[in-house]
């Protein structure tokens, strides 16, 4: 069958992904109910029991020491919650975007964060499309999507360090903040036990071919990106702002017919500064959808993601693990370091705001340098290993997994370990980042978990 042939046949997959979506039972976790003891109420966001008729998540199964949907949540946006129900913080309803600007501000996520993704690859997918995209805003450890409409929610993803994402709903609609603890409708995706490799919650930064409504238009073009992936397979379906020379990219670029992939270079959009002409942005805080932010927000999704896989493994009995604990470490420590990440062949560059914010947060050595450091000429960041390692959720790692990982780092950074997977990192690159722990994370070059 031709490629335009294959892809008449998958076109009408997107409604099918919908509908299984529409299908899977939902519960809610409110606030302000006592326990069944009476001894402690229930707060927003937390997860104080499982639905009647049990868990639907295979990986409760799989790693039963980990309570996803009875364990309490202590993550930033259960944290504010929290706050909110004493009264120590409000959210304001502004204008067209609801609680969106105030939410932001309580979360210390900055607008210049904002990414545009126009696939209907949300629970409010008939909201989306190119005219319409979703906006997503970051940092370290939440992620708010926000789509356009008066009633629709706002979309939060949050890293606990105990559960790994977690997920919740901010109604827009009413007339004070109302959050609920998302546990049916997002794990649809977010809990893709095949994909993970071992069936734990997960992030889902992904490309594909995007129509004019907002509809995946072929299904096997479709991927999970990462470090890995080529920027020419990268951000089909998402909006792209900033310069990358000639180096290619599928974001900005809508399909209208089955014919368009005969011409797909011919439909590239790239080296823009703002999204000004491809689509109205006054609904949104930016006219940007920066293309550094989206670099660094795969990585930190993909890093997360494993994260909580060791954490999970590590967690559980050795004879129920699918994989040795030392196998998804090894994964870990090679995402970490950006093992096999795609070389740059020109230099990019976004918005100075992002970088500057997001440099702000640098934990830095006593040569003033950093992990956060971009280099963006070759590579991602001048010293490639992840910032994440000063994370919450890789600090709560087992200690039995975080010695593992450290024993692993010492051994590639002092160069121990000759193996063909780290040649990437050079000798200079190898004492940077050792002198920059040594002054910022001394335990992992101890070895020792504390």
């Amino acid at each position: 069958m031709s490629r335009v042939g294959k892809t008449r046949a998958l076109l009408a997959l997107g409604a099918v992904g919908a509908a299984a979506v529409a299908g899977v039972a939902l519960w809610l976790v409110r606030g302000g109910d006592s326990a069944p003891d009476g001894t402690e109420p229930a707060l927003i966001g937390f997860a104080p029991s499982a639905p009647a008729n049990g868990s639907m998540l295979r990986y409760e199964t799989e790693y039963p020491t980990i309570p996803y949907t009875t364990g309490k949540r202590t993550d930033r946006v259960a944290a504010l919650i929290g706050k909110l129900e004493r009264g120590e913080v409000q959210l304001q309803h502004e204008g067209p975007r609801g609680y969106l600007d105030s939410l932001l501000a309580a979360l210390d996520i900055d607008p210049s964060s904002q990414t545009l993704v126009y696939s209907q690859t949300s629970l409010q997918g008939k909201l989306i499309g190119p005219r319409t995209p979703r906006a997503i805003y970051f940092n370290d450890d939440v992620y708010v999507g926000y789509v356009q409409g008066a009633a629709a929610p706002i979309e939060i993803g949050s890293v606990d360090s105990d559960l790994g994402p977690v997920f919740y709903l901010l109604e827009q609609d009413a007339p004070k903040p109302t959050f609920t603890a998302e546990l049916g409708r997002c794990m649809s995706c977010h809990d893709s036990y095949s994909l993970t490799g071992g069936g734990v919650p997960r992030f889902i930064v992904g490309s594909g071919y995007t129509g004019t409504t907002g509809m995946l238009v072929s299904h096997e073009g479709w991927i999970l990106i990462s470090d890995r992936t080529p920027l020419k397979s990268r951000w089909g379906g998402w909006y792209v702002t900033g310069q990358h020379g000639s180096q290619v990219h599928l974001g900005n670029m809508v399909i209208k017919t089955i014919y368009d992939f005969d011409k797909l270079e011919e439909l590239r959009v790239g080296n823009r500064d703002t999204l000004d002409g491809l689509v109205d942005t006054k609904p949104y805080l930016t006219n940007k959808s920066d293309i550094v932010a989206l670099l660094v927000l795969q990585h930190q999704a993909d890093v997360q993601n494993l994260i909580t896989r060791v954490s999970y493994d590590a967690r559980s009995a050795a004879d129920k693990r699918e994989d040795p604990l030392e196998t998804t470490v090894e994964r870990l420590l090679q995402m970490m370091l950006f093992v096999d990440a795609v070389e740059y062949t020109d230099p990019i560059s976004g918005d100075a705001k992002f970088a500057e914010q997001f440099a702000s947060r640098a934990v830095r050595d006593s040569q003033d340098r950093s992990l956060r450091d971009f280099d963006l000429t070759h590579r991602l960041f001048r010293y490639p290993l992840s910032y994440l390692i000063y994370s919450p959720a890789f600090d709560a790692l087992p200690s039995d997994a975080r010695s593992m990982f450290y024993a692993r780092l010492n051994a590639v950074l002092t160069g121990a370990d000759t193996s063909e997977s780290f040649k990437h990192l050079s000798a200079a690159d190898r004492t940077a980042i050792l002198e920059i722990l040594r002054d910022t994370k001394p335990e992992a070059l101890a070895g020792a978990a504390n």
